[in-house]
């Protein structure tokens, strides 16, 4: 009978052992409306998640099975689950340092500019730099009495900070609002003094018609004041990221594609992963402003982070400036501005250069264009540059922004294999003004052409060019699939044929923002082996109300299986 009793303990035993998952995970979510990304399995309920990538997919009874006495149980309570969102196009320092100075991109009027800058000189020591960015003259309510070239002048400025020189960048950082000190420091005079500062090549000194400066500078003109401006301390850096990184966490961004830095910030991004305060991975473009620093990139060659944290592989080339300042470089006039064809910010040649130089050394260029013929010269150099290096078969060149396009351009797109790094947000902000800049025939065929280019076979990414909007994705996601302004308007959208679908609005926030950092293997989709990487939100935005997207709130973000954000 002890014998008896013995086997039994130890049957037992044993089931105990057994009826517990053979590989448990670390974490599961379940009891959620999951979309995927993945054409082959669309939507499920639970995910299971271990060392940080994704174990398996399905029911939440399916997935209770990977549930053992030490995983951490999250339940979605039916909320919206989404592949990790994927910032293509934006500037990590950018967004952190404009929470350290004067945000403007709120501002309405220029009067409202001038009090936040008078705020700001009134606890300024006397010579201190007063800086700030994200104004934006066709954004506000009502412009000055006084303009020059559809420009405020610096007299308002001036008159406020007699003390103190001041720079304030434009929204889509191609322009800059600088005041007498600053311009007094930097050498720019009346036309009508002995050897003024004239106009700098690939940019322009905006003058009345007097010849004296109005305080506006565009595109490189802007560095005549800039590079006066004091080199930022390694403390203000570190506070900069941290608050970056909070921002991107808190919107639901898991990996951001950095749209050109130097050396400090891949040192600084380094430093903060190996302290473990990297709350996002970073896929780096090297700025084409520093010759040096491609040259010394061209030697090592690409740094691919095995951990897929921080990455190195991409050339940024500015190749022409913005719509707003009227510096972007069109194949013909201005409807607004006759005579003028905007900026090259960047002579062609180096396009080539670079392009030829990057292809056998492993390296994708990114290159700048917002104006038609920046566009078409782009395409034409990366033709030419692939035409002499025929085994490149995966080179995943982009062109940032690519806003407006010469029809014949489009279908070049998907030919070339040439992604398409596009900000949906930049239509609900710049459509209602832009139609002056370019006239209804420019618009209705090039600009904004998401639809268009998806039909080219081209890879549409999404993304804000944050700090020149708000690195928030739901307001893009919105501007994706309504063609309309935040305040909702006009009924039916801009140009409503270029609208995406919602499915193809989340996949070039995921997957294809992924396969743009040559990453969409590891991550952008919810897939068996793939990174864990999850935006959670309150609503759900793939079915509800056009108009209800923007109400959508962030509620989770996880990043390689640790939660990173949890609102409130």
């Amino acid at each position: 009978m002890k014998h008896i009793y013995l086997l039994g303990i130890l049957g037992l035993f044993l089931f105990s052992c057994s009826s517990g998952p053979e590989n448990p995970a670390d974490k599961v979510f379940t009891n959620g409306v999951i979309y995927t990304v993945d054409d082959q399995n669309p939507k499920v309920e639970a995910v299971a998640v271990k060392d940080g990538l994704i174990l398996a997919v399905g029911t939440t009874e399916e997935i209770q099975k990977f549930v053992g006495e030490a995983t951490e149980v999250i339940d979605l309570q039916g909320k919206t689950m989404t592949p990790g969102l994927i910032e293509s196009h934006a500037h990590l320092m950018g967004i952190g340092y404009n929470k350290l100075e004067i945000d403007l991109m709120y501002v309405k009027t220029y009067d409202e500019l001038i009090q936040k800058v008078a705020e700001a000189a009134a606890t300024a020591k006397p010579g201190e730099w007063i800086t700030g960015r994200g104004w934006h003259q066709d954004k506000w309510i009502q412009m000055p009495d006084k303009t020059v070239k559809g420009f405020q002048t610096h007299d308002e400025l001036s008159a406020v900070t007699p003390n103190n020189p001041v720079y304030l960048a434009h929204a889509s950082g191609h322009a800059s609002f600088v005041n007498e000190k600053a311009m007094e420091l930097a050498g720019i005079t009346s036309l009508r003094n002995e050897n003024p500062t004239q106009e700098v090549e690939g940019g322009e000194v905006l003058r009345d018609e007097l010849g004296n400066p109005t305080g506006v500078l565009v595109e490189r003109a802007s560095a005549l004041v800039a590079r006066l401006i004091p080199e930022e301390t390694p403390e203000r850096a570190e506070e900069a990221l941290t608050l970056a990184l909070k921002e991107l966490a808190e919107k639901g961004i898991t990996s951001f594609h950095d749209a050109g830095s130097g050396q400090d910030v891949i040192n600084l991004l380094e430093k903060f992963k190996k302290e473990g305060k990297l709350t996002a991975r970073q896929y780096l473009m090297l700025s084409g402003r520093q010759p040096e620093l491609l040259e010394a990139w061209y030697k090592k060659g690409p740094m691919i982070d095995p951990d897929h944290m921080v990455t190195v592989r991409s050339i940024k080339l500015n190749c022409d400036g913005a719509l707003g300042p009227w510096g972007a470089w069109l194949l013909e006039d201005y409807s607004d501005k006759p005579g003028h064809r905007g900026h090259e910010t960047l002579p062609m040649s180096v396009v080539t250069e670079v392009s030829e130089k990057a292809i056998p050394l492993g390296f994708q260029v990114c290159a700048h264009a917002i104006g038609d013929r920046a566009n078409q010269e782009i395409l034409d150099r990366f033709e030419a540059a692939l035409a002499k290096h025929p085994e490149a078969k995966d080179h995943r060149f982009r062109i940032e922004h690519a806003q407006h396009l010469h029809p014949d351009d489009i279908p070049r797109f998907g030919k070339l294999g040439v992604i398409a790094a596009m900000q949906a947000i930049h239509l609900s902000s710049d459509r209602p003004w832009a139609i002056d800049r370019l006239g209804e025939k420019r618009i209705i065929d090039g600009a904004y052409v998401w639809q268009s280019l998806i039909k080219s076979g081209a890879v549409v990414t999404n993304g804000t060019d944050a700090p020149v909007e708000p690195v928030d994705p739901i307001p893009s996601f919105f501007a994706s699939v309504s063609r309309k302004t935040l305040q909702n308007t006009p009924e039916g959208g801009y140009e409503a044929d270029q609208k995406m679908t919602r499915e193809q609005a989340l996949k070039s926030y995921t997957l294809d923002g992924a396969f743009a950092e040559f990453e969409e293997d590891f991550k952008g989709s919810i897939e068996v082996g793939k990174a864990a990487d999850f935006t959670v939100y309150d609503k759900n935005i793939m079915e509800i109300p056009e108009a209800e997207i923007l109400e959508t709130k962030v509620k989770m973000t996880v990043v390689g299986g640790k939660v990173v954000y949890k609102a409130d």
